[in-house]
């Protein structure tokens, strides 16, 4: 398994922030090789990537969510991995995002990218367009305040 964890303070309350990241439909509008993400219920999502031409699918469930604080998930099958991403407040208009994913590479084009830090530069990428995408709006597209 290979990890990665990369942070970014965003200028947006905390619940701002979280609660544009429970909104995974919109995750391919700032994640690079996402191109689908479908909620299926509160806790699972089905996702399409398609990276360097190879489309990969695979649901993932959610195993944590507390609202404002963090959000932890795991593959259910395809590509294996795991994650979470916690949100801090700074102060009233900025938070910290920190990003924690653990993976596997299946594929020999996949070990190579992990190899030569695809993957850790992916995810930094992510969290700058995240900023970008809330800071320029200022406010959520929507929200999901459950508890899990």
């Amino acid at each position: 398994m290979s990890h990665i964890e990369e942070s970014i303070e965003v200028a947006v309350p905390v619940t701002t922030a979280y609660n544009q990241w429970t909104q995974f439909e919109s995750f391919p509008e700032f994640m690079g090789g996402v191109e689908r993400v479908d909620q299926l219920d509160d806790t699972r999502t089905h996702w399409v990537t398609s990276i360097a031409g190879a489309e990969r699918e695979f649901d993932a469930d959610i195993a944590e969510q507390i609202p404002d604080e963090r959000i932890a998930w795991t593959s259910t099958n395809g590509p294996k991995q795991a994650g979470v991403v916690t949100f801090h407040r700074l102060d009233d208009r900025h938070t910290k995002i920190m990003l924690q994913l653990e993976y596997a590479p299946e594929l020999f084009t996949e070990a190579v990218g992990d190899k030569l830090g695809f993957v850790r530069r992916q995810a930094k990428s992510d969290l700058k367009h995240f900023k970008e995408y809330i800071e320029s709006r200022g406010a959520a597209t929507g929200a999901w305040r459950g508890k899990v």
